[in-house]
């Protein structure tokens, strides 16, 4: 699963104190020194952290440096420290699930839950004895059992991205092991070792001395407790802007050759401007920046999502943003064109089937349209819906349904339209346009919640060979017709082509807002100036603001300045919801247009 990022226009400007700025440190052999310095200064120190880490490849720059020191250090890897393979493999079972297709999250474990109790215990008491310089590293291990044994801990971390192309590349060495095993299946992590993680790292934020970014072995960086600590407060004061990652696939198309330079990516799918799987830069004023996980900001948990999503949903980034290009220099068919034919899971579906807290709520706002611009929505309202589910059965995505068109219903679509898409709704992006999708987020893992009916049972994307050579997509029919509410192009008609009322109108801006349906749980509105608007959290609530139409706009506090970012055309923003009121100024005096998106509650 290819990833690639872009960073342009994606750092996060913010002030700390001078202390903060002057703690830090740059540059692996830097970093190695302080870390040898604690550990002769406090015997034993834990490295731990995330997955994805090199812990081994540190740890020898360490013995490097404790050896020319004349220094005698023992080093101990944490992996020893779990139950068996066997054991392990039992333990995630219940999470991985025989579905092909999803899992179960792991909702309470911890990583001391598959520990060996009798190994804890003893390299608890061997700490405690130790006549000489002590180093545990891997992940688990500064867990809770062994914290106070420790003078130093040191939390290795590294964003979700790197992590997944990690995994899918077969180089990821999880809980127990010293090297990649031959096969991990994704689920293992989606579904139990990534809460696991991040349960840790959130009794960690309360235990580390020291945070390392550590994804590059060749510059790492860190900042003590108190630094990192200022920094992640100041960072959620701010509109948050994250690193953006784009995709191939079957449908990926060519618009984003003309508006961004990805190096290596041909054709572009998906383009993620915002979800929990995200990372953020941030430039706190030293030498370099930083670039970790988002979700490390909800630390600051209420700040950021605001009291009610806090309470209801711990730890939920509850706000997905995508841009799928639809633009193709020719004309193509619509099985090259559209997005397999799919639905979506409700709150209580995901609840019940893969404990996820939120299901996923989803909307088309089309920022672009060109000849041929459509929709795929609803059945149309003549057709045999039974007959229809039979064949995707018989198809399995494997054999062509010739006929696909007469049960799907189609839709002309223009800029500013917006397509409401509620649960167990059959919809797919029909191309020849640009989507901004505005969706729920139902995993802080940034698991995938859609499925399956049709993919034209055409190829997908191979980025090694950059061709439509790979195998066809799976399908998930089960889930998808579980799921489905056979919603007729009446309805769809009716109920889910939105419109858009003025709320507000004054001689600087307007806004308006589209109408929405009991069961949506988000709203969307729009701001209209060529100077400035204005607007609000009101305290309450996470939005996230896309610019759609003009080259750039800086979002800044009325209360206080400072606190301002800038976004450009078709990139966007999350503000925090204790941010309050702000205006949207155009910095170039050319008339904007921006989306805004936010949870009711």
């Amino acid at each position: 699963m290819p990833l690639y990022e872009d960073k342009h226009n994606a750092e996060n400007v913010i002030k700390v104190s001078k202390e903060t700025v002057e703690s830090a440190v740059f540059g692996t052999d830097k970093v190695v020194k302080v870390i040898a310095d604690q550990l002769n200064a406090a015997g034993t120190v834990a490295l731990d952290g995330w997955y994805g880490v090199d812990y081994q490849a540190i740890v020898e720059y360490v013995k490097q440096e404790m050896n020319q020191r004349g220094a005698d250090c023992e080093f101990i890897d944490a992996s020893t420290l779990y139950i068996s393979q066997e054991k392990l493999a039992e333990y995630k079972q219940p999470y991985i699930t025989d579905d092909p297709g999803f899992g179960y999250v792991n909702d309470s474990g911890m990583v001391s839950d598959i520990m060996d109790a009798d190994a804890l215990k003893a390299l608890s008491d061997k700490l405690a004895q130790a006549g000489k310089p002590v180093l545990v590293y891997g992940v688990g291990a500064a867990v809770p059992e062994l914290r106070d044994a420790y003078g130093k801990v040191f939390y290795l971390d590294t964003t979700m991205q790197r992590l997944e192309l990690k995994m899918w590349e077969g180089q990821l060495i999880p809980f127990g092991c010293t090297e990649a095993p031959e096969y991990y299946n994704w689920k293992e992590y989606h579904y139990n070792d990534f809460y696991l993680l991040w349960r840790h790292k959130k009794y960690m934020f309360t235990q580390l001395d020291f945070y390392l970014e550590a994804y590059d072995l060749e510059n790492l960086k860190m900042v003590t407790r108190a630094g990192y600590d200022e920094i992640v407060a100041e960072a959620v004061k701010h509109p948050i802007k994250q690193v953006q990652i784009f995709q191939p696939g079957p449908w990926g198309a060519y618009r984003h050759k003309d508006l961004w330079d990805i190096k290596g990516l041909e054709i572009s799918a998906w383009n993620k401007m915002s979800g929990p799987e995200m990372s953020v830069v941030i430039d706190f004023g030293a030498e370099q920046m930083l670039n970790f996980p988002l979700i490390n900001l909800l630390k600051h948990n209420k700040e950021v999502t605001g009291d009610y999503m806090a309470e209801n949903y711990p730890d939920l980034w509850p706000l997905d943003i995508w841009l799928d290009d639809g633009y193709f220099p020719d004309k193509q068919p619509a099985e090259r064109i559209s997005m397999p034919i799919h639905n979506h899971p409700s709150s209580r579906y995901v609840k019940s089937h893969f404990n996820e807290p939120l299901g996923r709520y989803e909307t088309y706002y089309i920022a672009e349209a060109y000849e041929g611009a459509n929709t795929w929505m609803g059945f149309k309202d003549d057709c045999d819906l039974e007959e229809f589910e039979n064949k995707c059965y018989e198809s399995n995505n494997l054999e062509p349904i010739e006929n696909w068109k007469d049960y799907i219903a189609n839709w002309q679509s223009n800029v500013g339209d917006l397509y409401l898409i509620p649960p167990g709704t059959t919809h797919g992006h029909g191309g020849n346009q640009m989507v901004l999708e505005m969706d729920t987020s139902p995993s802080i893992a940034g698991t995938e919640y859609s499925f399956f009916q049709y993919d034209f049972a055409r190829n997908s994307w191979d980025d090694e060979t950059k061709t439509m050579t790979g195998k066809p997509l799976k399908m998930h029919l089960k889930h998808a017709f579980d799921n489905e509410h056979y919603r007729r192009a009446k309805y769809v008609q009716e109920n889910l082509r939105a419109r858009a009322e003025v709320t507000l109108w004054t001689k600087e801006y307007w806004m308006d807002k589209f109408s929405s349906l009991p069961e949506m749980p988000f709203d969307i509105e729009r701001i209209y100036f060529d100077k400035r608007g204005e607007y609000t959290t009101s305290g309450k609530h996470l939005q996230i603001i896309t610019l759609t139409v003009g080259h750039n706009v800086t979002i800044r506090s009325k209360s206080n300045p400072e606190l301002s970012t800038s976004i450009e055309r078709l990139q966007c923003v999350a503000v925090p919801a204790y941010f309050g009121d702000y205006e949207i100024i155009s910095e170039d005096g050319s008339f904007c247009t921006c989306v805004i998106f936010y949870m009711k509650k």
